[in-house]
C-alpha cells in the first residue's frame, strides 16, 4: 500500500468518527439528559428547578421522529412518578416504554392514527390542573406527527394542503405558518389548552436557526406568525388554486377577524412555560469540529 493510499484510507477513518461525534453530540436521550435530572423531590430543568412534592400528576406527550427515546429518557429521569401520556411518532421509530404510550404515525404527510394520537394529547392536557406537569417532547417532523385540524377541515384538507406546500418549494418557516393556523394544537394553542398547569417543552431542533416558534410548528410557544403570513404565502407561491377551499377559507376567515388569533407574546397562558431546545444541528456541527481539531485538521 502506498503512501497516499494509506493516507486516504486514514482520512476516511477520521471522517466516519468525525461524523459519529457529531451525532453522538444530538442524541436524542443524550441530549434530554444532559438538560433534565431528578434530585430527590427536584425535577431540574437546565438552571430551573421543579419541586414534585407540590406535583399531584405527571403527563408526557409530544411528537417528532426522535420523540420515543427523548421519551425513554424522561421515563428513565422520573419513573413511576409519571402519570401517563402519549407521543406521535414515525412507523417504526418506536422504543420499549412503561408509562408513555407511542402512537406511530405518517411523516412528512399527515395520516389518521396522528390525527387519534393529537387528539388524545389534547383530551388529556385539557385534564390538566394548576397542580400538574406536562413535559411536552418535540423533534424534527413533529409538526406532519401532530396533525389535529380545526373543526372545519378534514385530515383530507390537510394532507392535500401540506402535499401541495412541499410541492410548491415553500420553506419549513412557510409551511409551518400555515400549519399553524389551520391547527388546534399548533402555534401556541397546545399551552393554551393545558394552561393552567406548569409546562415543560424540551425540543431537538432541526431547524436552521432554532426558531422555537417554528420546531413542530410551537406547540407550546408563542406564535410569532398571522393569518396575513399566510395569506401572503399562498400568494407568493400563486397556489389558491391548488388547495383544497376549506383551507383558503380559513384563512380568509382569520384575516377577517371571524377567527381568533393564535397566541401571541406576553399571552398569560405562556407564564408558567419552559421551552428548551436539548440539541440542535449547531451543537452537531460543533462537536464535528472538535473532533476534526482534535485529530489534526483544520477547520472552517
Amino acid at each position: 500500500m502506498t503512501a497516499y493510499v494509506r493516507q486516504i484510507a486514514q482520512m476516511r477513518k477520521d471522517a466516519v468518527r468525525i461524523f459519529h461525534q457529531g451525532l453522538k453530540a444530538v442524541e436524542p436521550a443524550t441530549a434530554v439528559k444532559r438538560l433534565c435530572r431528578a434530585d430527590g423531590d427536584r425535577l431540574i430543568i437546565d438552571q430551573r428547578v421543579y419541586d414534585l412534592s407540590k406535583t399531584e400528576r405527571i403527563f408526557v406527550v409530544g411528537a417528532g421522529k426522535a420523540s420515543a427515546p427523548m421519551a425513554a429518557a424522561v421515563e428513565d429521569i422520573l419513573a413511576d412518578r409519571i402519570t401517563g401520556g402519549t407521543v406521535n411518532v414515525k412507523y417504526g421509530h418506536t422504543v420499549p416504554l412503561k408509562k408513555i404510550r407511542l402512537m406511530q404515525a405518517g411523516h412528512p404527510v399527515p395520516d389518521e392514527p396522528g390525527t387519534k394520537g393529537a387528539e388524545d394529547i389534547l383530551n388529556l392536557v385539557k385534564t390538566a390542573g394548576k397542580r400538574d406537569l406536562v413535559i411536552c417532547l418535540f423533534s424534527g417532523g413533529g409538526s406532519a406527527l401532530l396533525p389535529l385540524s380545526s373543526a372545519e377541515l378534514t385530515l383530507a384538507d390537510k394532507q392535500a394542503a401540506t402535499q401541495v406546500l412541499l410541492d410548491c418549494g415553500a420553506s419549513i418557516h412557510e409551511i409551518n405558518t400555515i400549519r399553524k393556523h389551520l391547527s388546534r394544537v399548533k402555534g401556541g394553542q397546545l399551552a393554551s389548552a393545558a394552561y393552567p398547569a406548569t409546562i415543560i417543552s424540551l425540543m431537538l431542533s432541526d431547524v436552521v436557526g432554532d426558531d422555537l416558534d417554528v420546531i413542530a410548528s410551537g406547540p407550546t410557544v408563542p406564535d410569532s406568525s398571522t393569518f396575513k403570513d399566510g395569506r401572503d404565502i399562498i400568494d407568493k407561491y400563486d397556489i389558491e388554486n391548488r388547495l383544497p377551499p376549506g383551507v383558503v377559507r380559513r384563512l380568509k376567515a382569520g384575516l377577517d377577524g371571524k377567527i381568533p388569533e393564535t397566541p401571541k407574546s406576553g399571552h398569560p397562558v405562556f407564564e408558567n412555560t419552559q421551552n428548551l431546545i436539548v440539541g440542535s444541528n449547531f451543537q452537531s456541527i460543533s462537536a464535528a469540529k472538535e473532533e476534526a481539531v482534535r485529530l489534526g485538521y483544520h477547520t472552517l
